[in-house]
């Protein structure tokens, strides 16, 4: 049942629309000055506010102003009762939180119109609050799966390209080291031969899920960079820091033992990796990063695989 504060320094003003409101199955709560219908409104929480303009103490416009600071966020209606209908008096009414005037004595169907229009609105604005925050979720949700590989969900290359530049420039402002790591699943296409495209694809989440355990501070990014490469991008990393970070990553893929019968370096899933770390400079580019670490993962897998090497 909608819950209606009413509020009048007159007792038989509040109980002649309080008996008009419970006719209409509405309850009431009741308010003899603007201080305690504030304090009313924050402990009921009532649906509708109908309020005297003319109180001892706080008038009926400063009531509806405290009452609108109480709860910013929040919209109920509030209608004002006053004998005065000058066309000031509405304005000030208006301008002071109220969405409605009425003019005492009110009658019945009068007020009753007045509330099942302003309930409507209410109903209205939270159907549209609703829908906006569905619309946002699902922004959100659009937001996330465009920057997330569909496979792995680790971040894409789209994603990776675009986090890569902009920790480019905030490590050159910053004079900070950042590391680039490129990693490359040894002998895949021999994997997926064997074992079938499914099982890579499950191979594939497995080493993805391996690196972002490993890589677990919030400004550390893991990507899929394309078929079986990998890359890690490590702000404020440089070379000893994430030469530590490879060789945990290493040792937790090791532990997971993920048969790999037809590798040519071991019974198990291994990785090459390529790293570099050095302090950016404003010139520097992503594609210079990327150039570096390819040619240091290059020399991993030229010089038997399964392995790291910095540069």
């Amino acid at each position: 049942m909608a819950k209606v504060l009413v509020v009048d320094d007159s007792p038989s003003m509040r109980a002649a629309v309080s008996h008009m409101l419970r006719g209409m199955n509405l309850a009431c709560v009741e308010a003899d000055c603007g201080e305690r219908a504030v304090e009313l409104y924050v402990e009921e929480r009532p649906s509708i506010v109908l309020l005297d303009v003319n109180m001892p103490g706080i008038d009926g416009y400063e009531t509806a102003r405290r009452i609108r600071d109480a709860a910013p966020d929040e919209w109920v209606p509030i209608i004002f009762l006053s004998a005065n209908e000058s066309d000031q008096d509405f304005t000030k009414a208006i301008e002071s939180g109220g969405d409605d005037y009425l003019v005492k004595p009110v009658g019945r169907i009068v007020l009753a119109a007045k509330i099942r229009a302003l309930q409507r609105l209410e109903q209205m604005r939270r159907k549209l609050f609703e829908l906006t925050n569905e619309l946002a979720a699902s922004n959100q949700r659009l937001e996330q799966l465009s920057q997330s590989d569909g496979l792995t969900g680790v971040a894409n290359r789209r994603y990776f390209d675009s986090f890569l530049a902009q920790h480019i420039a905030l490590a050159a402002r910053q004079k900070t080291n950042l590391s680039l790591a490129l990693c490359d699943v040894d002998c895949f296409k021999l994997y997926n031969d064997h074992y079938g495209h499914l099982a890579g694809d499950e191979c594939l989440r497995k080493v993805a899920a391996i690196l972002s355990q490993c890589c677990n501070r919030s400004t550390d990014l893991v990507a899929r960079y394309g078929g079986e490469e990998f890359a890690l991008v490590l702000p404020d990393t440089h070379r000893t820091g994430a030469a530590q970070f490879v060789r945990t990553i290493r040792q937790t893929l090791a532990e997971a033992a993920i048969e790999h019968s037809r590798s040519t370096v071991g019974p198990y899933v291994t990785l090459s990796i390529g790293i570099t770390a050095f302090t950016p400079g404003k010139d520097t580019r992503p594609e210079d990063l990327i150039k570096r670490a390819d040619e240091a993962l290059y020399r991993a897998k030229e010089t038997g695989r399964n392995r790291y090497v910095v540069v």
